[in-house]
Order: C-alpha cells, then structure tokens, then sequence
C-alpha cells in the first residue's frame, strides 16, 4: 500500500509497536521501556531460552528523525549485537529495511554451533514482522479518513485484548484500559457493580472482552462465575454506555459461537437459532445484557468469536507441545467442525466492526473456511513434519474434563462469517494452512 517513509517510521514509534511485532513463536516480554526510540531510550526483555527466561538490555543509538533508528546490546545473550531499523523512500511508496549484525558467545564454537539455527530464526522473524506491518498498515488505511478514536477496553492484558491495544496504539488510535489491576487506566469491579464514574468521559467507542475462561472443568461454581463474569460485566458496561453524558458510538461486546450449540455438519451463520446446550443458554444472556445500550441508541456488536490460533494463547498454545513431541492426534471421532480464525484476522475484524457502521448486532468471528478436527491435526501435523497417531478416544476427554468436553472439544459447529462477508471484510488467512503458517511463522 502507498505509504510515506515518514509514515512508517511514525508507525514504529507509536506506543505498543515493539508488543505488536512480538510473535507468539518467538515470545519476548518487555520488562521496562524509557523515551520511545530516541537516542538513550532503553529497552529491557525477558526471553525465553528453553526452560528459563534471559534477560536482555537494548539502548537505541543512531536515530535519524523519520528514517532510522538502532537497537545496540547493552547486556544480553549475544557476544554483540546491532539492529537497524531503516525506512527509505521508492516512489510512491517505501521500503522497510531491517539490518541485524551479531556475533554469538563463545568464539569460535558458538558460530560453529548455532549460527545457522540463529540466522534461520532472525529470518524467520523479519519476514514475520515485514508481514505484520504491511498488513497492519492496509488495515489502518482503509479506516484512515475518520480519523483518531479513543476507545475504552476492558479485557486489556488478555490473550486477545493483549494484541487488539497495540494494533490500535500503533495506528494512532487513544485507547484508556478499564481493568481490576493498578496498571489499568480505569478501575471496575463488575462482581460489585462498581465502575470508575470517569472511566466513558471523552471515550467515542468501547470495546467490551472480560469474562473467565470456558477452558477448564465445569464445576457449579466454575459454571457460576462463567455466567457471573458476563452478565455482570456486560450489564455493568452497557447501563455505563446508555448513561454516559456523550454517549459513545458504538458498544462492541464478546460473544462466542457457543451460542449455536454442538449442531454436526449444518452450516450456521448469524441468522440461526440459538442453540440448547450450557454456553448456548450462557450466550443468549451474555448478548441480552447489552440491551441497556441498544435501547439507547448506540450501536452494539455482538463479536461471536470461533477458535483464535495464536501460539502465544488459546487452543493453540496448549496443542503445540503434544504435536511438536510427536503426540498429537485427533480429538474424539475427529468429525466434529472446528471454526477457526488467525488472531491478526480476528484483531482485523474487531476493528472493521468498531469502524464499520453497517456491522450492527451479531457477527461470527471466524474464517471462510472450517474444518474437521481430524484435517485440523492433519494440517498442523503436517506442518510441523510430525506424527499425528495419538488420538484420544471422546470417552477419555469426558471423564478427564466432564461437561465442558461435549460443550467446547467435541462439539461440532460449521459456522459461515456472513456477516463480515456483506460487510466488506477482507481476511489475510481464509484457509487454515495460511493461518498456521503464518501464526507459527512459517513463512
């Protein structure tokens, strides 16, 4: 896309870039950050090497205002270390150049040793990040003519917040994070009832994601606070929304494709019913407690996420290590439909609702194209050039996990994004190899 050299460097200096360019296949957590990227500002992180965490000391030197700017090692894993982050002017459009010079611990064994696995994973990772920037930037364009929003969110820190803020930083976009932690902008206590009176003010959008976690046997007090956490929250934002003094334009609120129920091959999309099960009934009252906000006018979205494939989180995360050690297999029959999307779709579809105004009401989060369980362990087996044999009979999955089992990994929901369809969206990883491939850094 036709973008200033300025433009992208501006783009890389926004708050949340470094967190937005961490792949989920090459964790990094920042430990303390100082002055942007200017010369002297610092960066500190903690990286995974096998087993423990490093840490690693980074000062930026070098920078050139709109052009350039370099990451040096002050301290770190590496004998030395030099990244330069240079963006250069062709034409219409512009070139992101990155340049990484090293040298590895332990001369001459450590070049011996490792240098091609490290060149392999640096590559890996620039592709990565040139992919992600060129894909973040089409999406804030098409959005760019209505200018800055400043959007609430609750849900910030979580697996899916967590990569929603930094796309909306990185793009220009205020964002005031409502949450139970000091770190948080605002504070709230749905269980109480209780929301900062100030949390809405000069906000024009709220994007609402809290709720525990469906991932884990469901006991009556686990099936307690799975309803309390969306009920209560949802209803505490939305009676926020219809009585703020300016109201926001738009409330855009989680869902789940829960709703429909376990259904077997039939094709669902946002007309279907709902369906009879734990999460479908859990659904139906979780979108309903929006109402104070829609009968106020505002518009609400109803985001009815499928399986988001990200290895820093969800499903995803937990299958990698079986199926990387040779132990992955198909869950239960392995016909039951899994509907899925990457989570740079599922972030570039929150904000096509967010920005959209004719996304109103339900629209199912997921790919154009689901797939069995049994192609789902076929693919990423596949993938990563491994076996896939050790299925696990659905029997086992129910005495292991109960309930929850038939309600999440062995229900069977083939779901169409209709919506995002009619509306224009434009998904980066419609099949499930591009997907993985790209969230496993693949490329």
């Amino acid at each position: 896309m036709p973008v200033s050299a300025l433009e992208l460097f501006a783009w890389h200096e926004r708050p949340g870039a470094f967190e937005r360019l961490s792949p989920g296949f090459m964790p990094a957590r920042v430990v303390s950050r100082s002055g942007g990227i200017k010369d002297g500002a610092r960066v500190s992180l903690a990286v995974p090497v096998g087993p423990v965490s490093t840490r690693w000391d980074l000062e930026h030197v070098g920078y050139i205002e709109g052009q350039e700017f370099r990451d040096v090692q002050r301290n770190g894993p590496f004998a030395s270390w030099e990244h330069v982050h240079r963006m250069e002017p062709d034409g219409a459009l512009s070139v992101l150049d990155d340049t990484i010079t090293y040298r590895l611990p332990a001369p001459p064994f450590g070049a011996l040793v490792a240098d091609a696995f490290t060149r392999g994973r640096l590559e890996r990772l620039l592709a990565w990040r040139h992919a992600m920037t060129r894909l973040d930037l089409e999406r804030h364009a098409r959005y760019a003519a209505q200018g800055a929003r400043s959007v609430a969110i609750t849900g910030a820190s979580g697996f899916l917040g967590g990569a929603l803020v930094p796309f909306l930083t990185t793009g220009g976009h205020r964002v005031r994070t409502i949450g139970r932690g000091q770190g948080s902008d605002a504070s709230w206590d749905p269980a109480r009832g209780v929301l900062d009176p100030h949390a809405l003010d000069g906000v024009d959008s709220v994007i609402h994601l809290a709720g525990s976690s469906v991932a884990e046997r469901w006991t009556d007090a686990n099936k307690r606070e799975i309803r309390e956490s969306r009920l209560k929250g949802t209803r505490l934002i939305a009676e926020a929304v219809a009585r703020a003094p300016k109201r926001p334009r738009v409330l855009v609120s989680a869902s789940a494709i829960g709703i429909y129920g376990s259904r077997g091959d039939e094709w669902l999309d946002e007309t279907s019913a709902p369906g009879d099960d734990f999460l479908a009934e859990i659904g139906r009252e979780w979108e309903a407690a929006t109402a104070p906000a829609r009968d106020a006018g505002v518009r609400v979205v109803h985001l009815r996420t499928g399986i988001v494939l990200s290895p820093s989180g969800g499903a995803l995360k937990k299958m990698l290590l079986p199926f990387q050690l040779g132990a992955g297999g198909r869950l239960g029959p392995g016909t039951q439909w899994m509907s899925w999307i990457s989570r740079e779709d599922w972030v570039g579809a929150v904000y096509h609702a967010l920005q959209n105004e004719s996304v109103v009401g339900a629209v199912n989060l997921v790919a154009p194209e689901p797939v069995t369980n049994a192609t789902f362990t076929e693919t990423l087996g596949r993938l990563l050039h491994r076996p896939t044999l050790a299925a696990v009979p659905a029997f086992a999955l129910r005495a292991i996990f109960g309930e929850m089992a038939s309600g999440t990994i062995l229900a069977s929901q083939r779901v169409r994004p209709a919506a995002l369809e009619r509306t224009g969206f434009t998904f980066a990883h419609p099949s499930l190899s591009s997907a993985l491939r790209f969230e496993l850094g693949l490329l």
